[in-house]
């Protein structure tokens, strides 16, 4: 990928009782499109209105009223499918998923089953500096959400809000390539990071805009392979599926107890029956929740009340014109133009707004030294006062200005990390203020000469020590910068403690 090359992680191993297992893992994402209205409807989707005052008559299914599909959230899904390198369908179309849920007034899902909006494409997962897996993406399909039950609010009864049914949701299907609960997790992190991008989606796990069914099945060493080269399923383990998984903590924790169950069947001779299953966080164990639905017991058919969707090569063409820099592409770019770590690099593109407020620290800089104040300095404290970077007391500019006077030679090392903390409590100029409480870096050599030789004269057994070890000579270094109150240029001291001692 551009100018990074990856290896491909091993995958994750399970020692049995008999024999080593290998994990398989596909994922289905849900990420709610980020739209101001409903797929079907012009309900708003704001989070946490009042219970059921976001709801047209679509979505409370009343007799007579037909959808009505939100262009907006078609070219979101198209978006998040450019992002993904995938195929874009210019015909798909929308099937009825039929299933009883309190929550589903209509008594059925709208969602593309036959032909999706989106096709193939693929994620690049990374694991660590030059290691990745990359990950096929099966396909990305339009649907709309259900409601939500509400069972603790009266002991006898349940109550409904249905706020959030007929929100638009992105079902993002993954091929079972993710070999380990930490590439599940990361899968999650990256997906995450590009929808945020791309802006089809918030990625708020809290509050269940982004969730994720993981399918895991077990298989032994070198069945995957096989499956790789011929596509066969029946080189797999029988899979079992994981429901809504809002946590990356608690998805790692579902996989590696989930593949340790199966491990145990298999091992004392029984089968896997494939089913869908629920994790309990409190006793860190799934169970079974229903089996493992088919295509067929969900009666899909067309839609009767909505045609085949079809959109124009050009319309999808200024959607692609529009696409922002993507994580993978800025983080090359990083590496590249800035000379940074590919770690380095990965922390400063996490998050699309971190990553613009580096490169405006970083313009016309040395964009090392930006980066590490950018990472250590305002991450840390930003992380230590639980802001994010939207609420950072120091702007670009700022923290530009504080780089600036260092690199000019202005201000030591230790003078901005005084001055960074002036300007994070007080605000102001750096400039400025290093000009108003003197806090200007002594580079006249004969001052600091003078601090060097009253050092040396005041400790003749010190001396006596660091000409017999070298090492010694930076007690002096310490002491004269004490002396001058940390305002001498180290360098500068470090020359002329070495020079006077004869090192």
């Amino acid at each position: 990928m551009l100018d990074l090359t990856y290896e491909t992680p091993k995958p994750k191993v399970i020692a049995g009782a008999k024999h080593d297992w290998e994990l398989v893992i596909g994922m289905e994402v849900h990420a709610q499109v980020s739209s101001r209205a409903k797929l079907f409807s012009g309900a708003s989707t704001r989070f946490g209105a009042e219970p059921n005052s976001n709801v047209a008559f679509v979505d409370a299914a009343m007799p007579g009223m037909l959808p009505v599909i939100n262009e907006f959230c078609v070219a979101q899904a198209v978006r998040t499918g450019l992002g993904l390198k995938a195929q874009i369908n210019l015909r798909s179309a929308f099937d009825r998923k039929n299933y009883f849920y309190p929550d589903l007034p209509q008594g059925y899902q709208i969602s593309q089953l036959y032909h999706p909006i989106v096709g193939e494409g693929e994620i690049l997962v990374d694991m660590a500096p030059g290691v990745a897996r990359l990950v096929r993406i099966e396909r990305i399909h339009l649907e709309q959400d259900a409601g939500k039950s509400i069972h603790d609010m009266d002991p006898a009864m349940s109550f409904v809000d249905l706020n959030r049914t007929g929100v638009a949701l992105m079902e993002i299907v993954s091929r079972p390539d993710i070999r380990g609960p930490e590439e599940a997790a990361a899968y999650i992190t990256k997906m995450r990071q590009i929808l945020r991008y791309l802006g089809t989606c918030d990625g708020n796990m809290q509050n269940g805009n982004l969730r994720a069914d993981v399918n895991v099945s077990v298989c032994r060493p070198g069945q995957y392979e096989k499956y790789q080269e011929t596509q066969d399923f029946n080189h797999l383990g029988t899979r079992c599926e994981i429901k809504n998984m809002n946590s990356m903590r608690f998805i790692q924790a579902a996989i590696d107890y989930e593949a340790r169950r199966q491990i145990g069947i298999l091992e004392a001779g029984g089968d896997i029956v494939q089913e869908t299953r629920l994790y309990d966080p409190d006793k860190n164990e799934t169970r079974s929740m229903r089996s493992k639905e088919e295509a067929h017991d969900y009666r899909y058919f067309p839609d009767p009340d909505l045609l085949p969707l079809e959109i124009e090569q050009g319309w999808v063409d200024d959607i692609a014109a529009g696409l922002p820099e993507l994580p993978d592409e800025k983080k090359a770019r990083f590496v590249r133009d800035f000379g940074l770590s590919e770690y380095d690099a990965s922390v400063l593109t996490a998050e699309a707004e971190n990553a613009a407020y580096f490169e405006q620290v970083a313009e016309g800089r040395d964009g090392k030294l930006a980066a590490n104040w950018v990472i250590n300095e305002l991450f840390g404290r930003l992380k230590k006062d639980d802001k994010g970077i939207d609420d950072s007391p120091v702007s670009p500019d700022q923290l530009g200005g504080i780089i600036a006077l260092i690199t000019k030679g202005d201000i030591s090392g230790k003078i901005a990390k005084d001055l960074f903390e002036i300007v994070y409590t007080e605000g102001g100029d750096p400039a400025e203020i290093v000009a108003a409480r003197g806090m200007k870096q002594v580079t006249d050599t004969g001052a600091i000469e003078a601090a060097v030789d009253e050092v040396i004269a005041a400790n003749p057994a010190q001396v006596e020590k660091a000409q017999q070890n070298p090492k010694l000579a930076g007690w002096f270094v310490g002491q004269v910068m004490k002396a001058t109150g940390g305002k001498a240029n180290p360098k500068a001291v470090d020359e002329l403690v070495k020079a006077k001692l004869g090192l």
